[in-house]
């Protein structure tokens, strides 16, 4: 039922006033009541105080875990210790090349450039388009070269292993043919996705009658190529920013940082180490027997 409205009428010249009640005041809530009480200089520290909280956060989340990174970006690159074979992987991303620049001016950590992984092939039917150029211009210049396979999820893996044979002519003297997976088909189960690497390692070490490497990143490998079928192949493994590699097993190539800086290459390029010594790493090139000894240290 709704409330009757009161009419008084004062006196006044022609004024009629309608009175609707007392109006109490409403107070504040409680918590504007203490922030109203704060003074200036406590909204300063607060202030102050969300502003490091953010600054933390940032940090913590963005920061430390990346440091490899952000002082890569900033020309500052940390090399993880105890390794003094290194060398670099390229594709066309990394454009023309200057290769007598970085034959007498490349170093890394210190350290003369010892080998070059260069993209050949992706899928069944591509082929990077510096492959034939950086695949000489590699030996040429006296770096232990190697030719990488990108595998695709869109081809059979056979198909795949035909088109990197028929693109690429590896020599003795070459590093063994490298895989490089990345991804597994949506359309596959694990196993079927398994058989596939598999099938494609098989055809192209039937060719070259030298085991492949197998080239992914550290979370990839655990989740969907641990078996111990894998492990009879030589890995190479991504895993960036970390002074110490999580994988516990058996390794031959650590790719750490993406954000290398060379004289000779414009832009930024991988950054690769070899897990052991460089009379190891020309053991592990196509024809080594025949190889190895005064000429596979001819690039000294």
């Amino acid at each position: 039922m709704a409330t009757k409205k009161r009419v008084v009428k004062r006196k006044g010249i022609g004024v009629t006033h309608t009175y609707h009640g007392p109006r109490g005041k409403h107070r504040p809530g409680i918590l504007v009541r203490l922030l109203q009480k704060i003074p200036s200089w406590g909204w300063w520290i607060g202030g102050l105080a969300v502003v490091a909280g953010y600054i933390w956060f940032f940090y913590y989340f963005f920061v430390s875990p990346f440091g490899f990174r952000w002082r890569a970006l900033y020309g500052d690159v940390s090399y993880p210790e105890g390794y003094e074979i290194h060398g670099i992987d390229i594709s066309h991303h990394q454009g023309r090349i200057d290769w007598d620049k970085l034959k007498d001016e490349g170093m890394i950590n210190k350290c003369p450039i010892r080998f070059v992984m260069i993209k050949a092939t992706e899928g069944a039917t591509q082929t990077d388009e510096n492959f034939l150029d950086n695949f000489y211009q590699a030996r040429e210049n006296g770096f232990t070269r190697g030719a990488y396979h990108f595998y695709s999820v869109h081809t059979p893996a056979e198909e795949q292993a035909r088109h990197f044979l028929q693109v690429v002519r590896l020599e003795n003297g070459d590093l063994p043919p490298v895989l490089d997976v990345e991804h597994k088909p949506k359309a596959q189960t694990d196993e079927q996705f398994k058989a596939s690497v598999l099938q494609w390692l098989d055809i192209v070490e039937k060719h070259y009658q030298v085991k492949p490497i197998i080239y992914t990143y550290f979370k990839f490998k655990m989740k969907y190529l641990n078996d111990s079928i894998f492990d009879q192949y030589p890995y190479w493994i991504a895993h960036y920013y970390v002074d110490t590699l999580e994988y516990k097993g058996r390794w031959k190539f650590w790719q750490h940082t993406d954000a290398g800086r060379l004289p000779g290459i414009k832009g930024s390029v991988d950054f690769n180490i070899y897990n052991g010594s460089y009379y190891d790493l020309r053991q592990m090139t196509i024809g080594s027997q025949e190889t190895i000894g005064e000429k596979a240290y001819s690039g000294d």
